[in-house]
């Protein structure tokens, strides 16, 4: 536990110390093309570190026992995960170049919904498997994803703030932190459909990866 521990306070640490204080004496220093690479070892170093450390890692204790309901809950956090994570690789918007003009374009698909659609799906795929296995490794694992995305959304709202500081709050009027924060939207057909096949590929191979059969396959086969 102290090795995936130190491991999870270097992956997390790495990606905020990288990302804001030390991403321009970097780039000053190696430039853009040779902080990209730095950027991707380290971050790849420690992902790997962690990996492994909770691989290693006892498993201890459950602190509760996961009903049926549970991993039903679980399931359905899954399926909005991977439809959040599949449509932010379309039209995402939030990254326009820091000196970009005029207003910001209109919150469609996923962007409706929240700002940040990936990382919110990086919590809750955290949230989906602390659910059903609340051990201390997994706890400390989930915490750790889940800390990352969604402090580090909020350090991305600061910084995009300070860089465009009229373009960017007409971006968040349009769209709110928290999902639905502003009222429903429609995710799209493609971010929809490809997350529900992302979902049933994701979940069908989960044995594979050492874990349980989870749903919606564990239905089928009971």
């Amino acid at each position: 536990m102290t090795n995936l521990l130190l491991a999870l306070i270097a992956f997390v640490g790495s990606h905020f110390a990288m990302s804001h204080p030390l991403r321009r004496p970097l780039v000053a220093a190696l430039g853009e093309k040779g902080f990209l690479p730095l950027y991707s070892l380290v971050s790849a170093a420690t992902l790997v570190w962690v990996v492994f450390a909770f691989r290693a890692a006892p498993a201890g204790e459950p602190l509760w026992g996961p009903s049926p309901a549970l991993w039903v809950t679980s399931g359905v956090i899954m399926l909005i995960a991977a439809i959040l994570l599949v449509g932010s690789f379309f039209g995402n918007p939030a990254f326009p170049h820091p000196e970009a003009d005029g207003p910001a374009p209109q919150a469609k698909g996923v962007f409706g919904i929240t700002r940040h659609p990936m990382m919110w799906a990086f919590a809750l795929w955290s949230l989906a498997h602390a659910l059903v296995a609340p051990n201390p490794a997994t706890l400390a694992l989930t915490f750790g994803i889940a800390f990352l995305a969604l402090v580090g959304a909020a350090m991305q709202d600061r910084k995009k703030a300070a860089l465009q500081p009229v373009r960017w709050p007409d971006w968040t009027s349009r769209t709110s932190f928290v999902p639905y924060g502003r009222g429903w939207a429609w995710p799209g057909l493609i971010a929809t459909l490809g997350g529900i096949v992302l979902w049933l590929a994701a979940t069908w191979l989960h044995p594979v990866a050492g874990a349980p059969p989870v749903a919606p396959w564990i239905w089928l086969t009971a």
